[in-house]
């Protein structure tokens, strides 16, 4: 039985991500197939044809479209017009505001100029000695570091501390750099870390150092927890007043 046990797991492991997969992805198809067919006049739509739906057309006329209206702004006229169309969004007072703000945000995210998280690190929160993962959202100077920067040597930074197991809601923080536990650890680490609730954890070597501080040959991959105890321990007793 306990034989039976471990293959039933050792199936459902490898089954599960798969399934979950292939679901999550054949649920989005329909979802924009549902969206986007409607629209296509049946003289265009092969399923008018067949006596078959044609799972995935939609989501193609729909990069297809995108990516014309792409094409298409790319030029002077494009750009007229949607200049002339963000214009009149302008002017309206409500749908002015929602508009900015989802284009800003889906600027951040599909920009390649690496200004969205850059760093995994630990804050201590919600108290003193337990420590809380967050992502580091840079270092720009905004009116809130100008507002709270009281040490220049020690700068205000933007964090933000994810909730398990739904990484995209979470709290905005503005800490001291000092605070901060940078990580070695990659962003999509440490969302594995938070959606897996501490499950599933990146693997870690440890580089042994010698006594001038040069590195020698061979790692100590996962070392024990009491390890890396001391360095926040020593951290936590260091830890400057609430302010």
């Amino acid at each position: 039985m306990s034989r039976l046990r471990n293959y039933f797991l050792t199936g459902f492991i490898v089954i599960a991500p798969l399934a979950l997969t292939i679901y999550i992805a054949w649920s989005f198809v329909g979802w924009v197939d549902s969206w986007v067919t409607p629209y296509i006049p049946a003289r265009y739509n092969p399923e008018t044809y067949l006596p078959f739906p044609i799972p995935g057309f939609g989501l193609l006329v729909a990069l297809v479209m995108i990516t014309l209206i792409g094409f298409l702004t790319a030029n002077i006229v494009g750009r007229s017009v949607l200049s002339f169309g963000e214009h009149l969004l302008g002017r309206m007072p409500l749908v002015r505001s929602i508009y900015r703000a989802l284009k800003q945000i889906f600027e951040t995210i599909l920009s390649n100029k690496g200004d969205m998280f850059n760093a995994v690190g630990l804050v201590e929160y919600p108290r003193r000695g337990a420590w809380s993962i967050v992502f580091v959202a840079g270092e720009k100077r905004t009116e809130i570091n100008a507002k709270l920067d009281e040490d220049e040597n020690d700068p205000m930074i933007a964090v933000f501390m994810p909730c398990t197991p739904n990484p995209t809601t979470g709290f905005l923080m503005y800490v001291p750099k000092s605070d901060v536990v940078m990580l070695d650890m990659s962003i999509e680490d440490g969302a594995k870390l938070i959606v897996s609730a501490g499950l599933v954890a990146p693997e870690y070597e440890k580089r042994i150092v010698s006594i001038d501080g040069h590195p020698i040959e061979g790692t100590i991959a996962n070392p024990p927890l009491s390890a890396a105890q001391p360095a926040l321990s020593k951290r936590t007793a260091s830890s400057r007043p609430n302010r």
